[in-house]
């Protein structure tokens, strides 16, 4: 583009409806994650009402999240071929139908079917969100709404642990366990009815091509990885799950050659190499694998000792993570604007006070042991739920810091799958420590044990990212001293509107 095309296009307004659009578009990524967790709580009546055996209650929990992780980037380049706005609109209704039909599952195989479905069609809605707000929010607010986005990532874990327990424990018209996916059918259909009104229509002469061989590698290589991860502990560990593993990698080694081979053709690739050359994107990438590893893991195994090992009702489990719900929530809004002030500095406060938790985690049940309560977890929880309150908003707008506005839509589909592939592979593959130092033992003191083993892992996770963010771009001086909401690193959105994915 010109420089006299660029000076013609500076004084264009932005979208005036970007911030009553934004509650929408979170909206949906708070049901997105809202499911990720929720179902922890509800494991025993699912046990109990749907004879759902652990093989069965493995993939009910943790099939949703690996069909949503492996099919965010193919749902980010989806968005942009037909369109940010049609993706969404689409991916939304189809994931309130997919949790219809959870909730109206009568067998263990129709749930496990159901949440798969439930993971591909968030797949499709989740990409389109962060696309969107980089698309239509100018560079001096933009920080501020990927810090919403991080909120809403972080707040929907909690309120999946504290707000599931409730809705268990109520019993809404009898529904039992069904509620917790039926409840997303009013939410989803107000979210569409909003969506129609508010989410901008733009034209965009550039199109990219799907890749169809980039999509099947992507996805089959992180779905290689996962699977033995949901199921290995379950099913003793048995050869197809080493099988798996290892496969996994030369898969993905492949789809990274096919991917550079078809750049260097001129040719559209699903992933964009060049980011992981952008160094600021690539340590983000690793804080997020840290980060969102040891949080979400922590949460699935504090879920089991409080309800299995401490023997609390879902709503009594509900009520005791409450603190830590509150801890999260109140840094989390906090978070927008001192990541302003202070950028990748926030990251690695939070991170760094994630830390002093496990550690204060890690001597409580040490100290503890077969005498371990609810109420003594309390001050580490705490600790814990303010770190990744502090460093989850803020990270989203730190790892695309300085990504190129022909990459934002690239760079939104691989953050968001590191989020959920992180997620995901925390609560398979940690959960599976716990579940191996449980073994046929349940005590108090077995369970209090378990999770000094999720807790010593979390720490050496939570110390990678904090170290890594060290090295995460501070905001100017300047820009800092005056605490402006821009001042934090953000995607520069200078170029033409149709070179931004998303951007429709």
């Amino acid at each position: 583009m010109s420089d006299n095309a660029k000076s013609a296009r500076a004084p264009e307004a932005p979208y005036p409806r970007r911030w009553l659009m934004l509650p929408v578009l979170l909206a949906a990524m708070f049901m997105a994650q809202f499911d990720l967790y929720v179902v922890n709580v509800a494991a025993a009546s699912l046990e109990k009402d749907l004879d759902a055996g652990q093989a069965a209650l493995e993939l009910i929990v943790a099939g949703y999240g690996f069909t949503y992780a492996s099919g965010l980037v193919t749902g980010g380049r989806l968005g942009d071929l037909i369109g940010s706005r049609k993706m969404f609109l689409y991916g939304t209704f189809a994931f309130t139908v997919a949790s219809l039909l959870c909730g109206l599952a009568q067998s263990p195989g129709e749930l496990v079917v159901a949440r798969l479905l439930q993971g591909l069609t968030g797949a499709a809605m989740v990409p389109q969100v962060l696309a969107m707000i980089t698309a239509v929010f100018p560079p001096a607010e933009r920080s501020r709404a990927l810090a919403w986005f991080g909120v809403t990532v972080g707040v929907g874990a909690v309120a999946g642990q504290v707000l599931g327990g409730a809705l268990l424990q109520v019993n809404v018209l009898g529904l039992g366990w069904r509620v917790i996916f039926l409840v997303n059918v009013p939410i989803g259909l107000v979210a569409l009815a909003f969506a129609l009104r508010l989410l901008p229509h733009r034209a965009s002469g550039n199109r990219p091509r799907l890749d169809p061989l980039g999509a099947v590698g992507v996805s089959l290589s992180l779905a290689l990885a996962l699977l033995p991860l949901v199921l290995g502990q379950t099913e003793g560990w048995p050869v197809w799950t080493w099988i798996s593993l290892i496969c996994s990698v030369p898969v993905m080694a492949l789809t990274l050659w096919w991917e550079g081979a078809l750049s260097q053709r001129g040719g559209q690739p699903l992933l964009e190499l060049g980011l992981f050359r952008n160094s600021t994107f690539a340590r983000g990438l690793v804080v997020c694998l840290g980060t969102f590893c040891s949080f979400f893991s922590f949460m699935f195994a504090l879920t089991l000792v409080m309800q299995s090992g401490l023997g609390l009702t879902p709503l009594q489990a509900g009520f005791t993570f409450t603190p830590l719900g509150l801890a999260f929530a109140g840094a989390s809004i906090a978070s927008p604007r001192m990541a302003a002030r202070h950028g990748g500095r926030l990251v690695t406060v939070g991170t760094a006070v994630a830390a002093v938790g496990m550690v204060a985690l890690l001597a409580v049940l040490n100290l503890s042991g077969g005498h371990t309560s609810a109420v003594r977890l309390l001050g580490p929880m705490v600790l814990i739920g303010l770190g990744n309150g502090l460093a989850v908003p803020a990270l989203t707008g730190a790892v695309l810091a300085g990504v190129k506005p022909v990459q934002a839509g690239a760079g939104a589909g691989v953050l968001t799958t590191t989020q959920q592939f992180s997620s995901a592979a925390g609560v398979a593959g940690i959960g599976s420590v716990f579940f191996a130092a449980l073994s046929s033992r349940h005590g108090v003191a077995d369970y209090a044990s378990a999770l000094e083993w999720v807790a010593a892992i979390d720490l050496v996770l939570v110390l990678i990212a904090c170290g890594t963010s060290v090295l995460l771009p501070r905001p100017p001086r300047a820009a800092a001293a005056a605490g402006t909401p821009g001042a934090a690193p953000a995607v520069n959105n200078s170029a033409p509107a149709a070179a931004t994915p998303g951007n429709r």
